[in-house]
């Protein structure tokens, strides 16, 4: 019997968290739920979730917080939902390693959706045998690994698909909604930071220099182009 896959919710609206549970399991989901940042991270911890939703405004810990408390140790999918609109909360949450937000107030079947998205990402069925080399740099999607220097570097999932992308076609120009399109999926409606926060977490884990970066360089007025760590345009 195949286990089924784990989603916790970090909520702290008792209607909201049994609303997405009861859409979730009956998707196929198991199901856990933590009504406080701290007990979000304690069942995060125990549990070891193949995704998370998160609220951005929880009592105690907030959602920003949690999100960078998570990511120091893992690379588990992180959806935050936020009623907050403002590009500029999202991308602080992008900023600290969420893969996606969802604006309240959403469908949970959009949530259900978003779900089965980024766990698609994160599991996607590539050729076994393609290993992508790079000065400094190696990319084998089949485990989404990447290693700079030698060494591993954990990418969440849209980060990984983000670079992956890129990486495929070196020197090719993306503009952002191309790269949205490629690791959100061609019904996403993010904005133009949602990549450039992703861009911005890629550079600080895998340039030497974020200053002068030699693997994603930015077209500016475009988007972005791999060189493969070549000098820098």
């Amino acid at each position: 019997m195949t286990q089924r896959q784990r989603v916790l919710i970090i909520e702290d609206d008792h209607k909201t968290a049994e609303n997405l549970r009861l859409y979730l399991e009956h998707a196929g989901y198991a199901v856990q739920v933590a009504a406080d940042g701290n007990a979000g991270l304690e069942a995060a911890r125990a549990g070891v979730p193949d995704v998370i939703l998160l609220d951005l405004m929880l009592p105690g810990l907030d959602g920003l917080e949690v999100c960078k408390r998570l990511r120091a140790a893992s690379t588990v999918p992180i959806l935050m939902l936020t009623a907050r609109t403002t590009e500029d909360d999202r991308v602080a949450g992008l900023e600290l390693g969420a893969d996606d937000y969802i604006p309240k107030p959403f469908s949970p079947r959009e949530v259900v959706a978003r779900v089965r998205a980024v766990l698609r990402r994160s599991g996607s069925a590539v050729d076994p045998e393609e290993v992508l080399h790079f000065p400094r740099l190696e990319i084998r999607p089949q485990n989404q690994e990447v290693r700079v220097c030698g060494e591993v570097v954990s990418l969440t999932p849209t980060e990984f698909q983000i670079l992956l992308s890129l990486a495929r076609a070196p020197g090719r120009v993306f503009n952002r909604a191309q790269l949205v399109e490629r690791a959100f999926g061609p019904h996403f409606e993010g904005f133009d930071r949602t990549v450039d926060a992703h861009v911005k977490n890629l550079r600080r884990k895998i340039e030497p220099d974020r200053t002068r970066p030699s693997f994603i360089v930015t077209v500016f007025g475009v988007g972005y182009r791999f060189e493969g760590g070549g000098d820098a345009a």
